[in-house]
């Protein structure tokens, strides 16, 4: 007892009432054991020394021994979370736990962007045989074929094409629908810049539209009309195999690889009031397939008869086009054996394509990671 007594005499020096602690005691007495507790440490085990009957019969040594007990195991207690407390919130009492850094998205994050530019291809059936699919793909391949090898200018990192001059470029009439169409996507997801969105809405629109499976990974960052690039770094589709390489070769891409870009003209179609020409390629528009190089190779074409630019139509429907870039591929020899192995493969084509569309997207990016992310389809 004359221990029990010195204990409680230092713990009420202290000026520590008794009155909370035995309703907080009387409070755990009738409270449930099963309930988990949120404090940030471990709480100490009920004991009911209270509530208890003394085996003699209700002595009152009994009870006293036991409520001087509870009053110094609560007193105990109350001094250690203080002591906790303290220890975390530091002498100026603001808490030291770190904060929480900046939002860093995953692969689940970047998924969400890519469905919901899935969601919105089809969502006007007025523009382009009913899909924005096509030209968000060109979006991501304009902004991307800008890359200069040498002077390491240009590519998919800045956005660029945002700002004139750039965006006026006649490679790039048309565009605006496509970064337009975005916004809403961008206002949902405001963490993601604009040249991560634009190309991987250009993944979300070839694998939505039936295409491969194209690896992407995140690390754009957007510039500033600084950084726009000069007009004439993109291909002139009333030139030919010669002009083809020069500006394939400035990116660093070879024949094999100029020929298995070119199959993405299996979709979309030229517009008078953009380019000049006009008509699709393809009888299946927004469906990406080796149906490009097919036609190129079994379909006869001659000059369309009319007051625009030269190009191609079929002679059987005269409801196709090539352009004479196009025809290009099939007057080169070099060019021409890869034409005729993908219209033999549309499984080579779909593994060429997926390998050298990704290579386009990253060109001149200072990627800070390696890993890649492959998105699910809607249809997967």
């Amino acid at each position: 007892m004359a221990s029990i007594a010195r204990t409680l005499t230092r713990v009420t020096s202290r000026n520590i009432s008794l009155t909370p602690l035995r309703r907080n005691l009387t409070t755990a007495a009738h409270a449930r054991p099963s309930i988990k507790s949120v404090s940030p440490f471990k709480q100490a085990p009920r004991r009911g020394y209270a509530s208890e009957t003394s085996p003699s019969g209700g002595s009152g040594k009994g009870i006293f021994i036991g409520l001087t007990l509870a009053a110094v195991g609560g007193a105990g207690y109350y001094l250690y979370a203080n002591d906790l407390i303290s220890g975390l919130t530091g002498a100026a009492g603001k808490s030291s736990t770190k904060p929480q850094g900046p939002f860093q998205p995953g692969k689940s994050d970047y998924q969400k962007v890519y469905n919901d530019v899935a969601e919105l291809l089809e969502s006007n059936d007025e523009y382009d045989n009913g899909s924005y699919g096509p030209v968000l793909v060109r979006l991501g391949w304009h902004a991307s074929g800008t890359y200069d090898k040498e002077s390491k200018t240009g590519g998919s990192n800045g956005a660029t094409m945002r700002f004139s001059p750039e965006s006026d470029h006649g490679a790039n009439a048309g565009l605006k629908t496509a970064r337009d169409v975005l916004q809403s996507v961008k206002d949902k997801h405001p963490w993601i810049t604009y040249s991560d969105l634009w190309t991987l809405a250009a993944v979300s629109a070839i694998q939505e539209m039936g295409g491969p499976k194209i690896p992407w990974r995140p690390g754009r960052q957007d510039g500033d009309v600084t950084a726009c690039t000069p007009d004439g770094r993109l291909p002139d589709a009333s030139k030919e195999q010669k002009h083809l390489r020069d500006i394939f070769y400035r990116m660093g891409f070879n024949d094999q690889e100029i020929v298995a870009l070119s199959g993405a003209h299996a979709l979309g179609r030229c517009h008078t009031d953009r380019s000049g020409f006009d008509g699709p390629w393809t009888f299946s528009p927004t469906v990406l397939t080796n149906d490009f190089y097919k036609l190129l190779i079994e379909e006869k074409w001659s000059w369309k008869k009319w007051s625009g630019p030269k190009q191609f139509e079929d002679v059987a429907t005269k409801s196709l086009m090539m352009l004479p870039t196009d025809m290009a591929l099939i007057k080169d020899k070099a060019f021409k054996k890869h034409v005729e192995a993908y219209a033999k493969d549309n499984e080579l084509f779909f593994k060429d394509f997926a390998d050298v569309f990704a290579k386009l997207l990253e060109l001149g990016v200072p990627f800070k990671t390696d890993e890649k992310f492959v998105f699910k389809a809607s249809t997967d």
